[in-house]
């Protein structure tokens, strides 16, 4: 299948998974302004996705769609570097109008990655995967909670100044990825020409600002209103 027997393939797969990813980034960060607006609000919307069906099979779409991205990458990190052989040993001055990001993406990935992983276990692990093992209460901190309390856990994790601090740092790691991600999923997929490619970098960034501002806005929110 030449999807995955060509890079282009494969760089094809990774640009519709960061695609998909982004949409739903852009869900969850909707979602977690609604926790500033709302504390009861943002507990339905806990409730309505929860453990039930649907928000089960959409957690093994979106599982699958980053386990695909993350092996694509690898896999293109790896043909890159085997086809420079020596040449990456080499000291080298970053190329004129080449992107920090455009040359750092995997390393923007990874970390990521790693962060995603501490935000599993903070709060899908205690929510919904404690719901879909029959508990209806968890431990956090030295509170009883509902695994539908998704403001507990906000006001619970985002009141720790270090792990605060990791979740800023996740964000801009996260902005410098999608700024150079998204614009590079677009020309991937053949969306772009001399004209539209400026104006796709433009989108990307604006894009990312508004994104990670508003998963930061939040985080940030919740730390001053737990020190007030």
């Amino acid at each position: 299948m030449w999807l995955l027997n060509s890079s282009i393939g494969r760089k094809l797969i990774m640009s519709l998974s960061g695609i998909f990813l982004i949409l739903f980034l852009l869900f969850h960060a909707s979602m977690n302004v609604v926790a500033v607006i709302s504390e009861e609000a943002y507990n339905l919307i806990c409730s309505f996705l929860g453990a039930n069906w649907y928000a089960v099979a959409g957690t093994l779409v979106l599982a699958a769609g980053f386990l695909i991205h993350i092996a694509c990458s690898i896999w293109l990190t790896l043909q890159n570097r085997k086809a420079r052989g020596g040449d990456r040993y080499a000291v080298n001055v970053r190329p004129k109008n080449v992107e920090w990001a455009s040359q750092n993406m995997f390393v923007l990935g990874l970390i990521v990655v790693g962060l995603l992983v501490l935000h599993l276990t903070h709060f899908w692990y205690k929510m919904m995967f404690a719901e879909l093992m029959g508990h209806h209460e968890v431990a956090l901190g030295g509170a009883i909670v509902s695994p539908q309390d998704g403001a507990a856990f906000i006001r619970y994790y985002f009141a720790n100044v270090w792990i605060v601090a990791l979740y800023l740092v996740w964000y801009a790691a996260l902005w410098f990825h999608l700024t150079h991600g998204f614009w590079s999923a677009i020309q991937t997929i053949g969306w772009s020409n001399g004209i539209w490619l400026k104006r796709w970098q433009t989108i990307s960034n604006i894009l990312a600002t508004l994104l990670c501002l508003a998963f930061a806005f939040v985080t940030v929110f919740f730390y001053i209103k737990s020190i007030l």
